[in-house]
């Protein structure tokens, strides 16, 4: 089944995001057979806010990493690190992965739809079978955050070529079905804690990303074991060392040996 199948199922294709290769790793191992990247927990990680394009090199860096992945990989490259067109469809080739994520705002503000479409048309061009999720940030930012205007953006970004369409922050079910009814191309969203995947797909759903929430969820995990031990708690059940450490010891051994043609492709 390719990434693109995937897309195309009875159940939304929910896709965990990782930050780093142990994250990328239990995700696999928990048989997940596409795993995404956040830039805020690949930013976070190395002491930087989200956005800005401060997670360009970090992101590059563990995308080469994620080659050896036994699942496909799309990697969130916010507005894609570059106003200019071509600079982005190079920088998507150079990551080897199944798929891209592209926002179309900057600087926290909303860009020209135009200038977002040259960006996926380039990338297309360059790359045809990457899957290109166009990412529309109308009701992320709560900037022009109307069914029209998003379906309007979406509309001309799958016309340049993209594969599917994300509108993250987008969570009422009439709004997610009006989304679904008039956006040929899959729709991605976030995970909401009212809807279940089930329900999602009862909208029309077609895939479903966690974001940033389990970097947030392990970093509250990490305090709470670090407090309820202070607090006089007893330590909780956690993956073992031996068997994390041997996830790496393979992962280690199979990045040099594992033929690229083997990899999964888009």
């Amino acid at each position: 089944m390719t990434f693109t199948d995937l897309h195309q199922q009875d159940s939304p294709l929910l896709l965990p995001n990782a930050w780093d290769v142990a994250s990328a790793l239990a995700f696999a191992e928990a048989g997940f057979p596409a795993i995404g990247t956040t830039s805020f927990g690949v930013a976070a990680a190395s002491g930087s806010p989200d956005g800005g394009r401060a997670s360009k090199d970090a992101t590059l860096a563990l995308a080469h990493k994620l080659r050896a992945l036994p699942a496909y990989v799309s990697v969130d490259i916010e507005d894609g690190y570059s106003d200019d067109p071509e600079q982005v469809a190079a920088y998507a080739a150079s990551l080897g992965a199944a798929g891209v994520n592209i926002e179309d705002s900057s600087a926290e503000e909303l860009i020209d739809p135009a200038a977002h479409a040259a960006k996926i048309a380039a990338v297309k061009d360059r790359e045809p079978h990457l899957f290109v999720n166009a990412r529309v940030d109308t009701y992320w930012l709560g900037q022009r955050a109307t069914v029209e205007e998003t379906v309007e953006r979406a509309r001309s970004y799958v016309a340049a070529g993209a594969d599917g369409v994300f509108v993250p922050g987008a969570a009422d079910p009439v709004v997610l079905r009006q989304l679904t009814d008039a956006v040929t191309a899959p729709v991605n969203v976030l995970a909401h804690p009212t809807l279940t995947l089930a329900e999602l797909a009862d909208l029309g759903v077609r895939r479903v990303s966690t974001g940033s929430l389990p970097y947030r969820a392990a970093v509250d995990a990490a305090v709470r074991t670090a407090t309820g031990l202070r607090d006089g708690g007893s330590p909780p059940s956690a993956t073992s060392y031996a068997v994390m450490q041997d996830r790496l010891v393979r992962y280690d051994r199979e990045q040099g040996t594992r033929d690229p043609a083997e990899r999964p492709r888009p």
